[in-house]
């Protein structure tokens, strides 16, 4: 569903829909009321009614006696006519070793790599590949990875992987009999093994630049 569409909001209340979701796929959690107010440029008791109103139209939810806990509600999408071609690009992914989890501010400008699309971001994100692990795959060092939020993947999948000790890695996922496979194209690198991990993203597409 396509709140302006259907829900009847103010240019103010898709601005802090829009706010909301980039907040919670750059950083995993939702902005606060002083951050959603400082943005817009109202008050924070302004912020405040249109959030409430948000809630009753159902665009957005929100977790009680939690901070930080509004997300967009299931089924809608987030429209962005005006950056139809920009994805959050969220950091760097070890297709290497394991790298230190990252964030970025920064975005991924399909435009100016993609001659045609119209992906809105609403499900997805892109990240920068460091290292080539995944070399034989085709997805080089530097390349940039368009990827579809999901936390489940079935063998054979490209993922973007959480490990337990809080780094994230690029690999082929498979699920053995008493562990998950994170497996390299490569090899110069060794397979990770590991009792649990945490999906983070599918592989849709790949991007190269090429200068």
């Amino acid at each position: 569903m396509t709140p302006n569409r259907s829900m009847n909001l103010t240019p103010k209340q898709l601005r802090i829909l829009k706010l909301i979701r980039d907040s919670r796929v750059r950083r995993g959690y939702s902005p606060t009321m002083q951050e959603l107010a400082d943005e817009i440029g109202v008050s924070k008791v302004t912020v405040f009614e249109h959030v409430e109103a948000l809630i009753k139209k159902g665009a957005l939810v929100r977790e009680r006696n939690k901070a930080r806990s509004l997300s967009i509600a299931e089924g809608i999408a987030v429209p962005d006519e005006d950056r139809p071609l920009r994805l959050p690009l969220v950091g760097k992914i070890a297709a290497g070793y394991p790298i230190e989890k990252v964030a970025s501010e920064e975005e991924l400008d399909l435009s100016e790599v993609l001659a045609s699309g119209d992906d809105s971001g609403e499900s997805s994100f892109a990240l920068c590949v460091d290292g080539d692990s995944m070399r034989d795959e085709g997805i080089l060092d530097g390349d940039y990875i368009l990827l579809e939020r999901a936390q489940v993947a079935k063998n054979g999948d490209r993922v973007v992987a959480l490990l337990e000790d809080g780094s994230t890695t690029l690999k082929t996922f498979y699920k053995e009999e008493d562990h998950i496979r994170l497996q390299p194209a490569n090899p110069d690198f060794e397979p990770i093994r590991v009792k649990f991990c945490q999906v983070q993203g599918i592989v849709k597409a790949v991007v190269r630049r090429y200068r």
